[in-house]
């Protein structure tokens, strides 16, 4: 049951409040994106790899004057940026952290997903020089979040000691990749209890390798993300498909990447990540066929997604149900995934999107139809 956008006591079931029947059904907590670049979402996979180092991809493709990064720049950026929240949301992301300054206005109650507001963040070493006044001026109780390590050459190796004697790295740092660290760094950062958000399908495709086992087992927090769709394989149920495949992951494990590390390294107090009394009411809800929770993930349709007890996504199926909390939806096909309805204008979305980059719009590498 679901008050005022919590989750009500659960002694409380049956009284006063928002009440949905699920009956056959598994209700998990909302899925946290832990890195996303919200604007890149309509791009399609930008060059061709493997770079020894992030910044040579960047220098690869950034060609704004030639297709198709003209043609997806040409869509302004609010659409853009809406776009990515939908991604988000078909895949039962309910919070992302999106890596670049926030535009608040549009970041608003009107956006599909939730996105993280309270955070500190620079680029990268190679494209921020200001690292240690951004760091200052970070309130302390907020995440500070940068792009580390995103290479396999010299370079992204001593990242880690550059950024550790610049003070940066503490409990309240997620370094974003960190795919170039050796032994040494990786004790630095445990040192430090810094946590990492992993990217794994854009590291495969960008520098042909991820983080290695010892990273992924050595007890530093890791987050999943999707990083965005220039260098990613899909959304965040791909990413956690590569996650199992790539690092070898048990389905637990990859469920507490999206659920409580995620949460953990956010610093997103509020219940987010689980199902608690009194904690927000972000909700993914999948069919019951007798699986665990991080077995549904393995497979993830979502039938239901709920933001604040606000019904934000529903399947056809559940649609067709006449579940409560429908109006305002609006229709949207998914390439391999079906007809699902969000809460966004999908009408003028679509629209803006094929007035520059054609009729063929795709969505995180997907094909999307009215």
């Amino acid at each position: 049951m679901v008050q005022r956008g919590r989750l009500a006591p659960f002694d409380m079931c049956g009284k006063s409040g928002t009440h949905f029947d699920l009956s056959g059904h598994l209700i998990l907590p909302g899925l946290i994106n832990a890195h996303d670049h919200l604007e890149f979402n309509l791009f399609p996979r930008l060059g061709i790899g493997p770079w020894c180092n992030a910044s040579d991809w960047a220098s690869d493709i950034y060609q704004p004057k030639k297709s198709p990064v003209r043609e997806n720049l040409l869509v302004p950026k609010q659409i853009r940026y809406m776009w990515g929240g939908v991604k988000n949301l078909l895949c039962g992301v309910t919070t992302v952290a999106h890596h670049n300054a926030c535009p608040a206005a549009l970041f608003s109650a009107r956006f599909p997903v939730r996105v993280v507001r309270r955070f500190g963040w620079a680029h990268s070493l190679a494209f921020s020089q200001d690292i240690p006044d951004r760091y200052r001026r970070t309130p302390a109780r907020w995440p500070f979040i940068l792009h580390v390590a995103e290479g396999i050459d010299q370079r992204a190796r001593l990242e880690i000691p550059q950024l550790d004697k610049l003070g940066v790295i503490s409990r309240r740092t997620i370094l974003v990749h960190a795919v170039g660290i050796s032994s040494r760094e990786l004790e630095t950062i445990r040192k430090r209890g810094a946590s990492i958000a992993w990217c794994p399908s854009s590291n495969i495709f960008t520098l042909g390798r991820t983080l290695r086992p010892e990273t992924l087992c050595s007890g530093v927090p890791i987050a999943l993300g999707t990083d965005s769709a220039m260098t990613a394989e899909g959304d965040l149920i791909d990413e956690m498909r590569v996650a199992r495949e790539a690092g070898g992951l048990a389905g637990s494990q990859v469920c507490k990447l999206v659920t409580t590390n995620a949460a953990r390294a956010l610093r997103l107090n509020d219940g987010r990540g689980t199902i608690a009394e009194h904690g927000v009411a972000d909700l993914l809800v999948v069919r019951d066929n007798g699986q665990t929770p991080a077995e549904a993930l393995t497979n993830l349709r979502p039938e239901l997604v709920m933001i604040a007890g606000r019904v934000m996504l529903a399947s056809d199926r559940l649609a067709k149900d006449g579940v409560p909390g429908m109006r305002g939806l609006h229709s949207l096909e998914v390439e391999g995934r079906g007809r699902c309805f969000v809460r966004a204008n999908i009408p003028k979305l679509y629209d803006a999107a094929v007035r520059t980059i054609g009729p063929e719009v795709r969505l995180a590498g997907k094909r999307v139809f009215q």
